[in-house]
């Protein structure tokens, strides 16, 4: 089949200086060859599309030549097609199309790699050729997540963020304030003049370093890409100003409140809520007489004698 459908294009001629031993025809020498070329060197899908990865065969007279794909990852080849067959993790996912294009269904993120097609014709005088091409699946942003402070005072500073770490290529970001697209630029914009922030549109960080009232309102993030894009729902941050009026009374009603302490504990302390009572000369008992013995408290008080009429 190959003999018939490129017999026409199944040579081609290089200068004289180069091959030897050939019959000239007008100054060149024909030779039989195999030659490769590709619609498309760098194709990409989304993922769970697919893709073709185009392998034509230009010149051949070789019948039933050998096709082989290989897979190229992290500098490590695999087979995908040989022996006529699909293999490794694309073996449900693939078919060869003839010559020798490789058809991907369902591409997934991992199928992001290098890819060689490899042709081998034994009958022609240049029997091997081979072609690189460079596949990349798209991967839509999940979505992000969000960080937005609920209430913030005047003058102090703010962070906002925004994180996706799906999507491939890598997520770019953009912040909404009721549902209006924040400019990279605060002074490009009328309605965000006053503002004093910067937005890092690789990070998904937006920095206030002083807020404003303005700055009051619904917040929301967008992560995007080539393959899509996707959002978190609305957060509100509320910028309120600092009552120091209210602050200073605070204070005094702390104050009053200690000093009231202060004064009720003087009071019981004067009155002897907190005194210990002391044991008096008047408080003092006798010890109780033991049966049979008679006491007689000389001048001495406190000093105790038998009578003589002790009984033992």
């Amino acid at each position: 089949m190959y003999h018939k459908i490129y017999q026409i294009k199944a040579c081609y001629c290089i200068p004289m200086d180069v091959v030897i031993n050939k019959k000239p025809e007008k100054g060149y020498f024909i030779v039989l060859a195999v030659i490769l070329r590709t619609t498309n060197e760098a194709p990409w899908a989304n993922e769970f599309e697919s893709v073709e990865l185009s392998c034509l065969i230009e010149s051949i007279s070789t019948n039933n030549p050998r096709v082989e794909w290989k897979k190229i990852k992290n500098g490590v080849p695999s087979y995908v097609y040989f022996g006529n067959q699909v293999s490794g993790d694309l073996e449900s996912r693939a078919r060869v199309r003839e010559p020798a294009t490789l058809v991907i269904t369902n591409a997934t993120r991992l199928d992001s790699a290098s890819y060689r097609c490899e042709v081998t014709a034994p009958d022609d005088q240049k029997s091997f050729d081979e072609i690189l091409i460079n596949l990349v699946v798209r991967v839509k942003p999940v979505v992000p997540k969000c960080t937005v402070p609920k209430s913030v005072p005047v003058g102090k500073a703010a962070e906002l963020r925004c994180v996706e770490e799906e999507g491939f290529p890598k997520s770019q970001y953009q912040w909404f304030r009721n549902k209006e697209e924040i400019p990279d630029d605060p002074k490009t914009s009328p309605k965000f003049f006053n503002s004093s922030y910067v937005l890092n549109a690789e990070t998904g960080i937006l920095k206030f370093s002083a807020v404003i009232k303005d700055d009051s309102g619904e917040y929301f993030c967008r992560a995007k890409n080539d393959a899509g894009q996707s959002e978190c729902g609305p957060q509100k941050m509320e910028v309120y100003d600092i009552n120091i009026a209210g602050i200073i009374l605070g204070v005094l009603v702390v104050v009053l409140v200690l000093l009231c302490i202060t004064v009720g504990i003087c009071c019981a302390y004067k009155r002897g809520y907190f005194a210990s009572q002391k044991q008096t000369g008047n408080n003092y008992k006798a010890p109780a007489k033991g049966d049979g013995v008679d006491y007689v408290r000389t001048e001495d008080e406190g000093d105790f004698r038998h009578k003589s009429s002790f009984v033992i």
